[in-house]
């Protein structure tokens, strides 16, 4: 090899080292952070995924990051060793992006093995419980977003409608319980087929979305509503959804009687009996949308029966200049404190039984440590609220007595969930669901 070939080569050697070591680094130091937050989310249980999410085949996994940078969420996932791995499970609601766009399709989303999951119930490929003729659609499914609620509800009327027989003296071929995205697909489309059918919800229409804050964007993903077309957007408001949701209704004169709550199911002579707190219903078949949050659970302290206190926030920008208490750490709670936070002169505390907050998601974790570091709003740990007074809140913080002024409480500690109910009705639970999205 001459001088002049040899230089060449050297030129080329420090160009390609000039720009291999600083990835290099650069690479070791983003996996040390994300080896840092794994061993943070692992102290706290918050590694582990609550619903559906990514299942990595790492012996596929090409270590390209396609899918951290496109997960919605931020930080489900990270790289480590070169492979994709789950970092922040408890963030994952299911969107499915880091397996639509991984090039070696080393992900698919899943529940995993669910086999000692008490929260989820068994259920067959079209979404029928162990009870022949009951089905179970949407987030109480453990499958979360409203695209996988509305392909649930046309899923298993396609089901119901290719095996209803004779409905004999049944009043209605399906009963549907709740007026959320799943039950209103389902009744869309028992309509759409001919079926006769019934929708009750103890509430408005529009389910979980009815507790969102005002103008919060929901991810959708592109998919077919009943009777109306599709929904391309990849983002909508609360608002838009429920102005969707009541035009379908208006339209197609969606048979919905609301505040109706279910009671319980028994079956007699062929059909089931929907028990409610209106009448009872002779149904054929039943489908069950209650979702997971249930009916608001009270904290059980002197004051609560007062006007000032909620436990849903409609609008934050109807509440200026005063002084609110947000019960509760979850993500309810967190984007109502941000967004009543947002609005001119309010004084807004959070108080949370626990230490830190658990199971954020990652948009509301970031936003939350924003707004505590500009002092928009106040945080009380470790606090549980022993009175609400007209115009004061009483806690306990560590020991000691707090009193707050006070105009508004929003109360976000959860719902009482309807799983006593579907135990009363002869639901299974803790076996995989057969099919995957």
């Amino acid at each position: 090899m001459n001088t002049e070939s040899l230089l060449s080569w050297l030129i080329g050697i420090a160009i390609l080292l000039a720009f291999l070591i600083p990835y290099i680094r650069g690479m070791k130091k983003r996996e040390a952070r994300t080896r840092l937050r794994l061993a943070e989310t692992q102290a706290t249980g918050q590694d582990k995924p609550l619903m559906q999410h990514p299942i990595l085949n790492q012996s596929v996994c090409i270590g390209c990051g396609i899918c951290v940078a496109s997960c919605p969420e931020g930080d489900v996932l990270g790289l480590i060793n070169g492979k994709a791995t789950i970092i922040h499970g408890s963030h994952c609601v299911g969107h499915g992006l880091c397996a639509e766009n991984c090039p070696v399709g080393a992900i698919e989303i899943g529940l995993g093995d669910i086999s000692h999951r008490e929260d989820i119930p068994k259920l067959s490929e079209n979404f029928e419980s162990n009870i022949s003729g009951i089905y179970i659609i949407g987030e109480l499914s453990g499958l979360a977003l409203i695209r996988n609620a509305i392909e649930h509800g046309i899923k298993a009327i396609d089901h119901i409608h290719q095996h209803i027989g004779n409905a004999g003296d049944c009043e209605f071929d399906v009963g549907i319980v709740g007026a959320g995205p799943a039950g209103l697909s389902a009744a869309l489309h028992a309509r759409e087929l001919g079926l006769r059918y019934v929708v009750i919800d103890q509430d408005n229409p529009g389910g979980t979305i009815l507790q969102y804050p005002r103008r919060k964007l929901t991810l959708v993903q592109p998919v077919r509503l009943p009777l109306f077309g599709e929904l391309n957007k990849l983002e909508y408001t609360k608002e838009e959804l429920l102005d969707i949701w009541q035009e379908v209704i208006e339209k197609h004169k969606i048979n919905l009687r609301t505040h109706h709550k279910l009671l319980g199911v028994d079956k007699n002579n062929g059909c089931f009996i929907l028990k409610t707190s209106g009448n009872d219903i002779l149904v054929k078949k039943v489908i069950l949308s209650l979702g997971r949050r249930g009916t608001p659970r009270k904290l059980g302290v002197p004051g609560e029966e007062m006007g000032k206190v909620m436990y849903k926030l409609m609008d934050a920008e109807t509440y200026r200049d005063k002084k609110i208490l947000v019960v509760g750490g979850g993500d309810s709670a967190i984007e109502a404190a941000i967004g009543l936070a947002g609005q001119p002169g309010n004084q807004v505390t959070i108080s949370y039984r626990k230490p830190h907050f658990f199971r954020l998601k990652a948009r509301n974790e970031t936003n939350i440590e924003r707004a505590i570091n500009e002092k928009k709003l106040t945080v009380l740990f470790n606090s549980n609220v022993k009175e609400i007074r007209s115009d004061k809140v009483v806690l306990e913080q560590d020991g000691k007595c707090i009193e707050l002024d006070n105009d508004f409480v929003f109360i976000f500690a959860g719902g009482e969930l309807p799983f006593p109910l579907l135990n009363s009705i002869g639901i299974a639970f803790g076996k995989k669901i057969e099919t995957r999205e």
